[in-house]
């Protein structure tokens, strides 16, 4: 192997390391410089957001073309020494030949893992039937396994996220989404402890993601506690800065005040952590 496929490969490694015991954070960037800032902080890795990506292209969650998103993963594998899990949205594909190729097309960008969720986009039926999320998963499971098999996948259920908070639902989704070969199970929404203990006592010994992308009354040590493996941000950092530079912002268009910026960050401190 030359450098950069043994530079991937070690990443892989310990980003199935990291899962195999305790509780980490795995921030969320939208690009390389915040990439680079969460990785000085000394996080042990990073997850993509879509919507974050989304936002800082004049875009909507959901409306980047499947190149995008490759050509996003390229340059956040590069921006870090950290290994990178994909938030890879439901595959961008129509049906599940088409994840297999995209999720070979992810893992040829030196991700280290990804998710694929159960979503549809349409607000009249918003998850898939679970035999169509399974072959799915099975598809991105078989994607993986043909290129080496250290990308970890994580299986998504989207019910409490898309406003359907059925946790029996839920449940029986991960079940079916482990058994198709998830590494990683995750269910964007649940946020009392009873309904972290019900998805981790389900889909045990599979560790399983916590979103938690906005204020919440548990701490990283109540959530190990729970079992949880994991606890992504999601698009919650992106937001936080962009209600930065709309507050800012807003009190100039409005008011012609200029102390929305007495909080900025100094120039010569991200000069010398981008340098």
């Amino acid at each position: 192997m030359n450098n950069t496929s043994d530079r991937i490969a070690a990443r892989r490694r310990e980003f199935k390391r990291l899962h195999e015991s305790g509780c980490f954070v795995l921030p969320n960037p939208w690009d390389a410089g915040s990439a680079r800032y969460l990785q000085s902080l000394g996080f042990q890795a990073l997850a993509t957001t879509s919507s974050g990506f989304a936002w800082s292209q004049g875009l909507p969650d959901g409306r980047l073309s499947r190149a995008q998103v490759l050509a996003h993963l390229r340059e956040m594998v590069a921006a870090t020494d950290l290994p990178i899990n994909a938030d890879f949205e439901s595959g961008y594909a129509d049906d599940p030949h088409g994840v297999t190729e995209s999720v070979r097309l992810a893992v040829a960008t030196g991700v280290a893992g990804l998710s694929i969720e159960d979503s549809t986009g349409d607000a009249a039926q918003p998850v898939r039937d679970i035999g169509d999320a399974v072959a799915r998963i099975r598809a991105a499971r078989r994607a993986i396994d043909e290129t080496g098999g250290d990308t970890l996948l994580v299986g998504r259920a989207e019910n409490f996220f898309l406003g359907r908070p059925d946790l029996a639902d839920t449940l029986r989704r991960l079940q079916a989404y482990a058994e198709a070969g998830a590494d990683c199970l995750y269910a964007p929404g649940i946020r009392t402890p009873e309904e972290i203990a019900a998805v981790v006592a389900a889909v045990a010994p599979k560790p399983v993601n916590l979103l938690v992308g906005s204020a919440s009354p548990l701490t990283l040590q109540d959530i190990a506690a729970l079992g949880v493996r994991r606890v992504s941000i999601g698009g919650g950092l992106a937001r936080a800065a962009w209600g930065g530079l709309m507050r800012a912002a807003s009190l100039i268009a409005t008011e012609g005040r200029f102390d929305g910026l007495a909080d900025a960050a100094s120039g010569k401190v991200l000069d010398d952590l981008m340098g």
